[in-house]
């Protein structure tokens, strides 16, 4: 057997992410480093930020490692590392796809948008289902093969919706549920459950043009600027930690359809790449804002 044949006949390195967060002080990145190097990983891509302004450090590393290294055994011996730092630590393989859920209403253009992206591989995602309180995009989703639940929500049973929605994902293992113009106000309880694993995303008129036809509201006053926000959602409606922001430019030309439309892209933009980045595990919470390391 050649050299080169037996190389071939070893199994691939795992790749793995590790992202971290804790107060700030001397050491942590040689103690992270130094760990890697002496359970025999190798650092592919390492980024770090200290915040001033709360004290805190942040870090995410992109390593690979040989077998017999393991999730297993990496998980259990770095956790005295991150006892002695005060870390709050997550440890994942980097290949392994975030199970999903999808939430909408009567607007389908971020649902369809991400359910394309995550079809052509766009995505590092695997939507578990699709979820809505009406029955529009039913047939839109049984041709992307995914389940799609009814969950009628009123006054009167919105606690029961919400209680299917929990039991939903954690019978299907979720890990992030997306808004994608899901058009209910979630309760504080839920948002308390899903705290940092719910993103939505709303036009970024908000708090200047509120309630029904923002864009003709827009057009009214005639905006130059369309843009749209995606964020985490908290039990402050639309003022969840912000993770990512798109705008177009627009002219007094444009009539509010044109504005509509183009709302629904930049829409699209925005929580497509909040999605990825959550996905990837390239966002940590910062209090009320977010650490990107896009």
């Amino acid at each position: 057997m050649t050299e080169q044949s037996v190389r071939a006949a070893e199994p691939a390195a795992e790749q793995y992410v590790l992202t971290l967060s804790c107060p700030d002080g001397k050491g942590i990145v040689h103690a992270v480093s130094s760990y890697l190097f002496m359970t025999g990983c190798n650092i592919e891509d390492s980024q770090q930020f200290g915040d001033h302004d709360t004290g805190l450090f942040f870090m995410r590393v992109h390593f690979s490692a040989d077998p017999p290294v393991s999730l297993d055994k990496l998980r259990a011996s770095f956790a005295a590392i991150g006892d002695s730092f005060r870390m709050d630590w997550q440890l994942d393989r980097a290949e392994d796809k975030m199970r999903i859920v999808l939430m909408v209403s009567k607007f389908g253009h971020c649902l369809n948008d991400l359910l394309f992206r995550t079809r052509i591989g766009a995505l590092p995602v695997e939507i578990a289902a699709v979820v809505s309180n009406h029955t529009d995009f039913a047939e839109l989703v049984a041709s992307y093969d995914i389940p799609f639940h009814h969950i009628p929500v009123t006054k009167d049973n919105k606690p029961q919706a919400e209680a299917q929605l929990l039991e939903l994902v954690r019978e299907q293992d979720v890990e992030l549920v997306v808004l994608a113009r899901y058009m209910q106000v979630l309760s504080d309880d839920l948002c308390k459950q899903l705290s940092g694993r719910i993103i939505n995303i709303h036009h970024s008129f908000l708090p200047s043009f509120k309630g029904a036809k923002p864009y003709h509201q827009a057009h009214a006053r005639g905006v130059k600027l369309i843009g749209a926000t995606a964020h985490y959602v908290t039990a402050d409606l639309d003022e969840g930690p912000i993770i990512e922001q798109e705008v177009e430019r627009v002219g007094h030309e444009v009539s509010p359809e044109q504005l509509v439309a183009v709302g629904r892209d930049v829409e699209c933009q925005a929580l497509a790449r909040a999605v990825k980045w959550h996905a990837e595990r390239r966002i940590l919470l910062n209090g009320r804002r977010t650490v990107v390391f896009a």
